[in-house]
């Protein structure tokens, strides 16, 4: 089942970014790659219907989680992760998409029927 990584990064408005995070961009897809990685979001504009979301979105798409783990996991991006985090800090999870042929309905009866 597909998997995702997603982060919610904080960079700081009105700045121009660190050189650090230059090479942590330039860097990045080397280290999705033997993981089957690729970015499905990325510095894109956001278009906020309801809530607020002031701040800027990626999202990884793998295989499967235990890929996503592997890669968050690897040395080559441990080593990475503070050319961004020192200067944009943020919220990253890894989370599991759905199983092909899901139906929310079923998901709200056996939630209806557990409550």
């Amino acid at each position: 089942m597909t998997a995702y990584a997603i982060a919610n990064l904080r960079p700081a408005g009105g700045r121009p970014p660190h050189e650090d995070v230059f090479v942590y961009m330039e860097r990045i897809q080397a280290t999705l790659d033997p993981f089957g990685g690729r970015f499905l979001v990325h510095n894109a504009p956001l278009e906020v219907r309801e809530g607020e979301w002031p701040h800027a979105l990626v999202i990884i798409e793998f295989p499967a989680i235990e890929e996503a783990r592997a890669w968050y996991d690897s040395p080559a991006y441990q080593a990475l992760i503070p050319l961004r985090a020192d200067h944009i800090p943020g919220d990253l999870i890894l989370v599991d998409g759905v199983a092909p042929g899901y139906d929310p309905a079923r998901t709200a009866a056996a939630l209806r029927a557990s409550a």
